[in-house]
């Protein structure tokens, strides 16, 4: 039997990077992936699909160019190639990590595994003994009693990211991050797109000025948007979905139903339970440092709830390593975790929305600097969106920030360290950022807070 100070299980963005910190530490570690390493992000979910948006938002790019002066005639996509570069990219960024398991010393075990006792796991036909085990499981796509995906008319996002033939029209059901990118996706090479959310609006978990300015947007583009619209069922044959608009029925035909409601956890069949690990509702129970009822099993990520995000899952990866290693590295607060939408225009968000502070009852100030006002968006021609920044009211610590427009995912990135460090708004404000930049709407949207603000 092969010995390990660690052995994960699964080889996504929580489990590689928690294997790469444990090598770090000096531990001997190895993995049991089933699939490709870089899990659901690199193989099918976040890279894949960003490669998709960039050739979408370039195509975008294009057909807008006479804006900037530029005429461009014969302009044509080739969805299928646009598929396949996707695919290489994926590809690409898997045997990178293969490349760095085998810099750090990590043994890769290609293989299902199960826990069979508190510090041994089958991988295989391999018997692997561990100080201690990691679940990083993560999740698989789901559908709805009804409406479940038959990978032809009725299809996930891992369907659709493998599609080399544009669908003439599409209806998308759900209209979370998942669902928003890929009703972009498909309206940018020429769909016919009807966007469907039980929800009173798109993007529910996101401060709702910036969902209700970014359906706006949507529509703009042409797409067609229905909210508060639960699903009833769907005909396979006349290819029908209805749904519940204002208490009346509606019926949406389309070659193709991308049903985007959502993941469920996998941690089925690992034997858990029979360890003393608590689930519920599928949800591996964890404390502050990620480690489970039973204490040589620890987990990480979408298994253990919360905010579904590679880059959550990677940093409690960390944290739980860290921990057995004998440092205190405990897990991230979900306030102090950005989240992001890639569609255009873009979304991110880091801390509380102006609606939870108000049930939270946090007296707050708030800005909104639009980005009409921002010299880098109007020379660049991307002038939609703004910043949005929360200042709780008393100490004026900067507790949220959401914004819309171009570059959003990237320039959050300030406002992360703004919140790790529990910074105010005057520390950002009078922080120096270079002209001109995106990032300038950051240090206004601060200063507004305090009426100190100078491009508006």
């Amino acid at each position: 039997m092969k010995r390990f100070d660690l052995v994960v299980i699964g080889g996504g963005p929580g489990g590689y990077a928690a294997a790469i910190r444990a090598s770090q530490l000096g531990m001997r570690v190895a993995v049991a992936e089933r699939d490709k390493l870089g899990g659901v992000c690199v193989n099918r979910g976040c890279i894949p699909s960003k490669a998709i948006l960039a050739s979408a938002g370039l195509l975008g790019d294009i057909k807008n160019a006479a804006a900037l002066g530029l005429r461009v005639q014969g302009v044509e996509a080739d969805y299928g190639e646009v598929i396949r570069r996707s695919r290489k990219v994926s590809d690409r960024m898997s045997r990178g990590i293969a490349y760095l398991f085998k810099k750090n010393g990590i043994e890769l075990f290609s293989a299902n595994a199960v826990v069979t006792s508190l510090t041994t796991v089958r991988a295989g036909e391999e018997d692997l003994e561990a100080k201690n085990i990691l679940i990083a499981t993560g999740t698989a796509v789901r559908g709805l009693p009804g409406i479940e995906p038959d990978g032809r008319d009725v299809i996930t996002s891992d369907e659709a990211l493998k599609e080399e033939t544009l669908p003439k029209s599409v209806t998308v059901l759900g209209a979370g991050a998942v669902g928003v990118e890929f009703a972009y996706i498909y309206r940018m090479f020429g769909a016919e797109v009807t966007l469907v959310e039980m929800k009173d609006q798109i993007l529910p978990a996101t401060d709702r000025e910036v969902a209700d300015a970014l359906e706006k947007a949507l529509r703009r583009q042409g797409i067609r948007i229905l909210v508060s619209a639960p699903a009833k069922g769907y005909d396979k044959e006349k290819k029908e979905l209805t749904v519940s608009v204002d208490g009346k029925e509606e019926i949406l035909q389309a070659d193709k139903l991308l049903v985007a409601v959502g993941r469920k956890t996998m941690c089925e069949g690992l034997g858990l339970e029979e360890c003393g690990v608590k689930v519920e509702k599928g949800i591996i129970q964890v404390d502050d440092w990620m480690r489970t009822a039973c204490p040589t099993i620890w987990a990480i990520g979408d298994v253990t709830g919360g905010m579904m995000l590679a880059h959550k899952a990677s940093a409690e990866g960390i944290v739980a390593v860290e921990a057995m290693a004998g440092k205190d590295s405990r897990r991230p607060a979900p306030d102090l975790i950005a989240s992001c939408v890639y569609c255009r225009p873009e979304v991110a968000s880091i801390g509380i929305t102006e609606e939870e502070a108000k049930r939270r009852g946090i007296k707050v100030s708030v800005s909104r600097f639009p980005f009409t006002a921002l010299g880098k968006a109007v020379a660049t021609g991307r002038t939609d969106g703004f910043v949005k920044m929360i200042a709780e009211e008393e100490r004026g610590e900067l507790i949220g920030c959401h914004i819309l427009g171009c570059g959003a995912p990237e320039i959050i990135g300030e406002m992360s360290l703004g919140r790790s460090l529990k910074a105010t708004w005057r520390e950002v404000g009078r922080t120096v950022h270079a002209h001109p930049t995106l990032s300038e709407a950051i240090r206004e949207a601060a200063l507004m807070i305090g009426g100190e603000a100078i491009d508006i």
